[in-house]
């Protein structure tokens, strides 16, 4: 079984579905003891950084989370990779679930934002589950990114500077755009991380 962690923040419907077309059963829970259960987690999540957090400690997963990282696969998705970090930088400085050493900035870019919308993934650890993605096009919707060592980041995307696309440490995976939303590439993304990362 996947579960998706429900904050009240994510995608979780669409995310939901994607899993199913794959064959999964999937459920969208925020009680700890399925969370347990669960062969794999999806983190998802649309809105602030600020807001986000403040969800997830007034329902008590953090702490599970930081736990559940460090005993099976986990994908942030979108804000819920971004949740992964030590910092975020929206509506001011807030903590974020630490799991991976790093920041979350504004992008600093002459386009406007937030970034809506294709861009080519850039593959950087040819080794990796996702090396077979170089140059796919996914669908992104952010203003804020990654800023993390270069040991972490596992693809990147053009908006006028490299913006973090996909993140790695250890078990723990983070993807910037959105896979439900990008078709056919996306579906493969999220089985190459189901496949690719067994528990």
């Amino acid at each position: 079984m996947i579960a998706i962690v429900d904050y009240g923040m994510g995608n979780t419907a669409s995310v939901k579905t994607a899993l199913q077309r794959l064959g999964y059963e999937v459920a969208i829970t925020d009680n700890p003891a399925v969370l347990e259960q669960a062969s794999h987690i999806i983190l998802p999540g649309v809105g602030s950084f600020q807001a986000a957090v403040e969800e997830i400690e007034k329902r008590n997963l953090k702490n599970v989370l930081i736990k559940l990282a460090n005993e099976k696969p986990l994908l942030g998705i979108c804000l819920g990779m971004q949740l992964l970090f030590t910092t975020g930088y929206e509506n001011g400085i807030t903590q974020g679930l630490d799991l991976i050493p790093g920041d979350i900035e504004k992008i600093e870019t002459p386009y406007l934002l937030p970034h809506i919308g294709w861009n080519a993934l850039h593959v950087h650890q040819e080794e990796s589950t996702f090396a077979t993605f170089q140059d796919q096009h996914v669908y992104f919707v952010h203003t804020y990114a990654a800023n993390t060592d270069d040991t972490y980041v596992v693809a990147t995307a053009e908006y006028g500077p490299e913006v973090t696309a996909i993140v790695k440490k250890g078990k723990i995976y983070g993807i910037q755009f959105h896979p439900e939303k990008s078709g056919e590439v996306g579906q493969r993304i999220l089985q190459a991380f189901l496949k690719g990362v067994e528990q």
